[in-house]
């Protein structure tokens, strides 16, 4: 048996996409360190560059057979996956601290009572309450789904996470949230 180590990009990603796990290491140890210093240069920092670099190559292990050679050459593909996590997890991010603004800062009315301003802020401190109860994942799901509005079948392209799995998410994200807010009643 040939060393998967001296193969073209082309053939490692074809053999990965036959599940082919020396091959994925092969590939793997070929592009890990230069996908995360890519991702360092594009502003990612120390860990974040190392977790998007992960995330970047289990694409790749999920994604193999989609690779078209005539469309681009294998490092391009690996790369671009590579900006395309970066992209999303400033994405995220960005929705993140958005929401997060909104919660920690609630703007208050000129003519809001006293007594109504405090109520809107322990209701505010509730919901915060309520969402650190979630998994990231889940909370992800459903800022998407609450806040931003998305159908589920473009969190699910958003996320790279089959359909069901985003509806089973936002269903335990809400049975959480109910049992939460069942303790106010």
């Amino acid at each position: 048996m040939l060393d998967p180590a001296g193969e073209s990009d082309e053939a490692l990603l074809a053999k990965i996409a036959s599940g082919d796990r020396s091959a994925f290491a092969a590939f793997f140890s070929r592009y890990a360190g230069r996908v995360k210093s890519y991702l360092l240069r594009l502003g990612a920092r120390g860990s974040m560059a190392e977790d998007l670099a992960q995330d970047a190559m289990v694409a790749v292990w999920r994604r193999a057979a989609s690779y078209d050679p005539a469309k681009a050459k294998a490092s391009t593909w690996m790369f671009v996956i590579a900006r395309n996590a970066w992209i999303d997890r400033l994405r995220r991010e960005k929705v993140e601290l958005a929401y997060r603004d909104y919660v920690e800062h609630p703007v208050a009315s000129s003519d809001e009572l006293p007594d109504q301003s405090a109520e809107r802020i322990e209701r505010v401190d509730k919901i915060r309450a309520a969402l650190d109860l979630l998994s990231e994942e889940q909370r992800q799901v459903v800022q998407l789904s609450f806040f931003e509005d998305r159908p589920h079948s473009e969190i699910a392209e958003r996320l790279k996470l089959p359909l069901g799995t985003v509806k089973s998410r936002l269903r335990l994200a809400l049975m959480k949230l109910r049992a939460h807010w069942e303790q106010y009643k």
